[in-house]
């Protein structure tokens, strides 16, 4: 058997001091060394060996929160680890308490083609993997003459380029190699013209088409990647796919990347040649049709967990009052106990969400320099 864990942790604009990623907005000295600190902190809590990261304008000042976590895991492992002068030696919750370098960890970086000046900055994606890689990372984001998602006689919409890359790479973990997507779609923030954007002119229509944008981007880019998914699974590979989705797991965005749930029962369903009113499915094609669909879906570890341990509530984000769960890992029924394909399974979920506010905290304003968003981490088992 083979143990690891998979994270997703979506940093909160990584970049190094006085420098502008977004307009006006940079960190001082002092503030890029919290941010650090605090960065450092929370990838030694985790511990995990792969690591999906968002958000991330410069490779080198993550490979110095990477430099900054291993230091801090070199001086607790020496401080805690049992040897002959611990009289505490002997116990066996030590077992997992070591920190594991990253010192000989692979690293991906992804830069966003969309990144420009100072001041007009656009963050791209890294993966951290103990385990390296298989052949090289790919970066999906400029889609050549793009997709045009037609609406029958009601016109259509060209993608031509994501609004952030996705880095998928092959990490061989034990006897398995498995593809690893990571993503961070389009947020909910609309995309806004000079004259919606002005608030002092306030224009509700306006403000609705630019929530429509970033809806209609985000869904296109949430099925640039399902199709991305699909290939993988039609050559047979395990996939897991993390990242932060910008929506909650019942959005739409969310189930066209999982892909769809299958009907109960297909052969109470009219088929879709029907010759007449009773033209159903018959039993195999139902058995066919669900196998198809299954084969191709992803599962939520948060579900998967929420339904084992009977916990009601997991979220990795907070705004106005509402928390929901925005970052996400999905898996492959190679990773469900009793599918055809399983090679393992998920043992555990953790968050850690206790840094969020929704904004009305005292000490809100001052997380910019931690992250707005929780950690997730897939605790697997590979037999």
């Amino acid at each position: 058997m083979t143990d690891f864990t998979i994270a997703s942790f979506n940093v909160k604009n990584l970049i190094g001091p006085d420098q502008e990623y977004y307009k006006f907005e940079r960190y001082t000295p002092e503030e890029y060394a919290w941010k650090e600190d605090w960065l450092a902190e929370q990838l030694l809590t985790m511990d995990a060996d792969v690591v999906g990261f968002q958000e991330i304008f410069t490779e080198d000042a993550l490979r110095d929160v990477v430099a900054e976590a291993d230091a801090r895991g070199a001086e607790l492992n020496a401080a805690v680890i049992p040897d002959r002068t611990k009289r505490y030696r002997r116990k066996a919750i030590f077992r997992k308490l070591a920190f594991s370098s990253y010192k000989d960890a692979s690293l991906a970086f992804a830069p966003n083609a969309n990144d420009g000046a100072p001041g007009q900055r656009r963050p791209g994606l890294a993966v951290l993997s103990r385990f390296g890689f298989v052949g090289q990372p790919e970066v999906i984001q400029d889609l050549g003459q793009g997709h045009t998602i037609a609406f029958g006689d009601a016109g259509s919409f060209t993608l031509t380029r994501l609004s952030r890359p996705i880095l998928k790479v092959r990490i061989p973990v034990g006897p398995h190699v498995i593809t690893v997507f990571n993503c961070h779609l389009k947020s909910k923030l609309g995309e806004f013209e000079a004259n919606e954007a002005d608030l002092t002119d306030y224009d509700p229509v306006g403000r609705a088409m630019g929530s429509l944008r970033a809806g209609l981007r985000r869904m296109a880019e949430a099925w640039v990647l399902r199709r991305a998914v699909v290939a993988e699974l039609r050559h047979g590979n395990p996939v897991m796919v993390l990242g932060d989705f910008n929506d909650s797991e019942h959005a739409v965005s969310s189930e066209i990347i999982r892909g769809e749930t299958p009907f109960k029962n297909y052969a109470w369903m009219r088929r879709h040649d029907a010759a007449h009113a009773g033209d159903r499915y018959t039993d195999a094609e139902n058995a066919q049709i669900t196998e198809a669909i299954e084969a191709m879906r992803l599962q939520s570890a948060e579900k998967l967990f929420v339904q084992k341990s009977l916990r009601d509530m997991v979220y990795t984000s907070a705004f106005g009052g509402v928390f929901e769960s925005i970052d996400q890992i999905l898996m492959s029924r190679h990773f469900v106990p009793g599918t055809p394909d399983t090679i393992g399974q998920m043992d555990y979920f953790s968050v850690l969400n206790d840094h969020l506010t929704d904004g009305s905290h005292p000490e809100a304003p001052h997380n910019k320099l931690a992250s707005d968003h929780g950690q997730i981490i897939a605790h697997m088992r590979l037999t």
